[in-house]
């Protein structure tokens, strides 16, 4: 991990957990709720909520720094780790790069050695209480080392696949990265 200051350069610090999304927010219920793991891998995956929760659930504490410039200080996350789902699906050695999809259209690109940090993962709840539909609820992407818009809302499924492709805000001009301690927010 960086050993950079807590606070990204251009951030600043909030008790508030600010909603923004792009479009409408998808009203998904537990019993239709599916996540699939897919692509370049030995194992793919499609599973429903109980599927899920019946998965190692771990907590993990973490900051969280936006695009639009807020950060928030220890967040409480529960649910998957990711490197509990590579271990299930095992990647293939081609591999490079995951493109998280999301009820409503939503696509994000992170490489896969972001990943296996180990605080990464599937979360189904945030400071003891299950996510709202409004924060990306049932479940979301949390990868605390990248801008959170890397932090796919409403995910549904993780495609393995070897290079690096534009999601949704990377094409329109998000970095394709998003380092916040290099400020990578757009592309240039």
């Amino acid at each position: 991990m960086n050993n950079e200051p807590r606070l990204p350069a251009g951030q600043r610090l909030t008790e508030d957990w600010p909603i923004l999304h792009y479009g409408s927010i998808p009203s998904i219920s537990l019993d239709e709720w599916s996540f699939k793991i897919d692509g370049l891998v030995e194992n793919s995956i499609d599973i429903n909520w109980s599927d899920f929760m019946n998965l190692p659930q771990t907590k993990v504490v973490s900051d969280i720094h936006c695009v639009t410039t807020w950060s928030k200080y220890d967040n409480q996350w529960e649910g998957v780790l990711i490197n509990e789902l590579l271990k299930i699906c095992q990647p293939k050695d081609n591999a490079m790069h995951v493109m998280f999809h999301s009820y409503g259209g939503y696509t994000t690109n992170v490489p896969l050695k972001d990943l296996q940090f180990d605080n990464v993962l599937i979360a189904h709840s945030h400071n003891g209480s299950t996510i709202t539909s409004e924060h990306g609820g049932p479940a979301r992407g949390v990868v605390p080392h990248l801008y959170f818009w890397k932090s796919a809302k409403w995910v549904n499924r993780m495609e393995f696949i070897t290079e690096e492709q534009a999601g949704f805000w990377e094409n329109y001009g998000y970095h394709i990265y998003g380092d916040p301690w290099k400020e990578e927010r757009y592309s240039s």
